[in-house]
């Protein structure tokens, strides 16, 4: 029975043995591998203007903000600081495109700025003056060589003078006497208050007031023209308009 008794326990431990050994004979694990890296952040961006609007020649503030960029630039500004503001004055409407560049990627931002071209100024024309009209619409009274009757061709002007200056009742003038320089001094002189006073006679017939009316005679002393010739004599002949201020 003791005998049996040993024989099992060697039984036993012939077995633990065994099992001992294929244990120790396994591969060991291998150890789990290393956790990756850790990713980089990607950059943000955001660029605006203020105003948004301006009129040509006026200006506008830029300001933009990044993180996680190294590389920041505008275009048509260049590089710039990772967050900062820029005065702006473009002629046109300019849309600003923003690149944020980092270690995680690129990130864009826009802002547009609209440029309007700048108002009209209105620009009030000032009313002509009663002398403005005067000059823009009184004619001379030309005459014949030697003559101091008005003319059949100058009618006409003495009744565009007339309406004139009944509708302009408180212009004063002067009728001057003009004579081309063939004759003597004291000749023309004389013409020259003739044709002076033909027109004033005139007008008064017309519905002017005598009152309102100077006349007085240079003769040939103050020509229109100096040339000797039927043209230049014929600008010289006239009962001229003075404005009285």
């Amino acid at each position: 029975m003791k005998h049996q008794t040993l024989k099992v326990i060697a039984t036993v431990i012939a077995l633990a043995a065994i099992l001992m050994l294929g244990a120790c004979a396994k591969k060991a694990a291998p150890p789990p591998p290393p956790p990756p890296p850790p990713t980089a952040p990607s950059p943000t961006a955001s660029i605006s203007v203020s105003p948004d609007t301006i009129q040509q020649g006026q200006s506008a503030t830029l300001t933009w903000q990044t993180t996680n960029a190294t590389d920041v630039s505008i275009d048509g500004i260049g590089a710039v600081q990772a967050n900062g503001s820029q005065q702006v004055s473009p002629t046109d409407s300019t849309t600003y495109h923003l690149t944020a560049k980092g270690a995680g990627g690129t990130q864009d931002a826009t802002t547009r700025l609209t440029v309007t071209p700048p108002p009209v100024v209105q620009t009030s024309t000032p009313l002509p003056t009663d002398e403005d009209l005067f000059g823009q619409t009184v004619k001379d009274v030309y005459f014949d060589y030697d003559k101091s009757d008005v003319r059949a061709d100058q009618q006409a002007a003495v009744q565009s003078d007339a309406q004139f200056l009944t509708q302009h009742s408180n212009i004063n003038f002067t009728i001057e006497g003009h004579c081309d320089d063939r004759g003597s001094t004291e000749y023309n002189l004389a013409l020259g208050d003739q044709r002076a006073n033909t027109v004033k006679n005139a007008l008064v017939t017309a519905g002017i007031g005598a009152a309102r009316i100077k006349t007085i005679s240079y003769g040939k002393e103050k020509p229109f023209c100096v040339e000797d010739n039927e043209a230049c004599w014929q600008q010289n002949r006239r009962g001229h308009f003075v404005y009285q201020k």
